[in-house]
């Protein structure tokens, strides 16, 4: 059974989500602003396997909520925000967010989204545990133990960092669409947002390259998608 923190600030949304999830088989704690779920995630040991976080709270906001998850831990978040603006998505996704839900989302749907979200968390396979430290650059992947290096000192990357730097060390020199990057590490068809590949390009060339700007390992395809070079 997972454990969820819903943060949402509409009481009587919370309430009939938060029920439709334990119908669905997840246990799940409610909060109602953003320094609250901080509090119960760091002060009060809530052990969440993933956060659902509303965008539109009292206080901080979502977007800030999640910047400040993702400087302490990994631990999966997803967005529910009312607001489906292409610059509101970015940049939720770009805070570190692994998913996004527009609200109102059917409990069903937001449940199928969690637990895809929360297989990309999963430990490596075995098939993962057998590959060898593979060093690109100055970069060090060493999938036993799920450790990334740069330059000698880790890289702390989230699990969909980490399963998307897999993907691309798996097929060096190939270049992977969008739509193929989403099946793969997102576990999404067609249905998927081709923003969630871009904005988590992004935070992991931003934790990869040494010039972010001017990505040396992992490049773009003008209208094709990304590869991952060695240099």
């Amino acid at each position: 059974m997972s454990h969820l923190l819903l943060v949402e600030d509409d009481a009587v949304l919370a309430e009939v989500l938060s029920r439709a999830l334990r119908d669905l088989g997840h246990s799940v704690t409610v909060t109602g602003d953003g320094e609250q779920a901080l509090t119960s995630l760091y002060d009060h040991g809530i052990a969440a396997d993933l956060v659902l976080l509303d965008v539109m709270l009292p206080g901080i906001d979502g977007f800030e909520v999640c910047r400040r998850i993702r400087a302490r831990d990994t631990t999966p978040v997803i967005l529910l925000t009312a607001r489906g603006d292409p610059i509101d998505v970015v940049a939720g996704l770009e805070g570190g967010a692994d998913d996004y839900v527009v609200k109102p989302v059917q409990p069903r749907v937001l449940d199928a989204r969690v637990k895809t979200v929360l297989r990309r968390a999963l430990p490596a396979t075995p098939a993962e545990l057998s590959s060898p430290v593979l060093t690109i650059g100055d970069l060090g992947v060493d999938r036993a133990a799920c450790v990334v290096t740069n330059r000698g000192t880790e890289v702390h990357l989230t699990p969909t960092e980490l399963r998307l730097l897999f993907e691309f060390t798996d097929h060096l020199g190939q270049v992977l669409s969008r739509r193929t990057l989403l099946q793969r590490v997102w576990d999404y068809g067609y249905s998927g947002d081709s923003r969630l590949v871009d904005a988590a390009v992004a935070r992991l060339r931003a934790k990869i390259e040494p010039d972010p700007a001017n990505p040396a390992l992992l490049r773009t395809v003008r209208g094709l998608g990304y590869r991952m070079v060695k240099p």
